[in-house]
């Protein structure tokens, strides 16, 4: 079984507000690219990936009058996708929604969130946690609450899988020098908080004997900002310390930041390069690592297929600023 977390880019943009799709000249939220472009960019993508499932990180929106599922499985009709079916978890207000695009005839994922307690509410909830240790306990919310689904595969396995998209570090809005180290130390902090919360959610399925697996853009890794050593440990490595497991993220853990794997791709037009970053992750927990799992991070450039077949490098250029992870496992 191959399962794949994708973060497409301003994918909502490409539906109109009936979730119809937008296949025209217009520009895309992508820089120099046409709606056309990308709408097809994308769909190469997922049929070159060729996953039993995808997890899609800023999905079309839900709202008054759009629905992500419904966009998602016109689109998959529109381009004859094998993941003809979508199933998400709870709306957000960002239009940039977590949604599962899957085979039926693989799977039957559904939205499962389980009641917790105070230490671990549901996503939806509100998590209380002293951020700043001045003794006085701080309310967390998930703009984009994780996506918890009950898995069902073919073969008779069951297992949970959670996609995220936990909050960016990145100080947006800042006017000053100042204000954008504000910014970026509290949305750490927050961001912290949030792994914490999926940490202690995950921590409570292992206890029930479920197999996990987490998936998503997690918007952090170790050694990613100068604000890190501020708070002892990066976002991805709490997540790993529930006994989670992910090579990408290990290597980044012990090596030269420099050398590590990266996932995603961002243009610095007044430094005219780009600046590259491991931000996606597929973790599985420990009793699906004998289940000869593989991981891939379909990069235009550090793939050999990928670099080596021009109509797919350019497609993942076009399609995203992210590039799609994938994992083989025996389930």
């Amino acid at each position: 079984m191959r399962v794949a977390t994708y973060n497409i880019e301003w994918f909502a943009n490409l539906f109109d507000r009936k979730d119809k799709l937008i296949v025209d000249d217009s520009w895309s939220g992508r820089h120099d690219v046409t709606k056309a472009q990308q709408v097809e960019a994308i769909a190469k993508v997922l049929t070159a990936i060729d996953a039993d499932a995808v997890l899609v990180v800023e999905a079309p929106n839900t709202g008054k009058t759009q629905n992500t599922v419904r966009a998602l499985q016109r689109f998959a009709e529109v381009f004859e996708l094998r993941t003809s079916n979508a199933v998400m978890g709870f709306a957000n207000d960002t239009h940039q929604e977590l949604a599962l695009l899957y085979d039926p005839y693989i799977l039957k994922p559904r939205h499962d969130p389980k009641e917790g307690d105070r230490s671990a509410p549901r996503f939806d909830q509100v998590f209380n946690i002293d951020l700043d240790i001045d003794a006085t306990e701080d309310q967390v919310q998930f703009s984009k609450p994780p996506m918890e689904l009950a898995v069902e595969i073919n073969s008779g396995q069951h297992l949970r899988l959670i996609g995220a998209h936990l909050k960016s570090k990145a100080p947006h809005g800042a006017e000053s020098r100042d204000e954008a180290i504000r910014i970026s130390i509290a949305n750490r902090r927050k961001q912290l908080a949030q792994a914490i919360w999926l940490s202690r959610r995950i921590k409570a399925h292992l206890a029930a004997d479920e197999q996990v697996i987490l998936l998503g853009d997690l918007n952090d890794g170790p050694g990613l900002d100068e604000f890190e050593h501020l708070f002892g440990r990066s976002s991805v490595e709490i997540l790993l310390q529930t006994g989670l497991f992910d090579p990408h993220a290990v290597a980044a853990t012990g090596a030269d930041m420099g050398q590590h794997p990266s996932t995603a791709r961002f243009a610095q037009p007044d430094e005219g390069q780009f600046l590259e970053a491991l931000l996606d992750y597929i973790m599985i927990s420990d009793g699906l690592r004998d289940r000869r799992p593989n991981w891939r991070i379909w990069h235009p450039f550090h793939d050999p297929i990928c670099q080596s077949t021009p109509d797919l490098q350019q497609a993942l250029l076009t399609a995203s600023d992210h590039f799609p992870v994938t994992l083989d496992i025996e389930l």
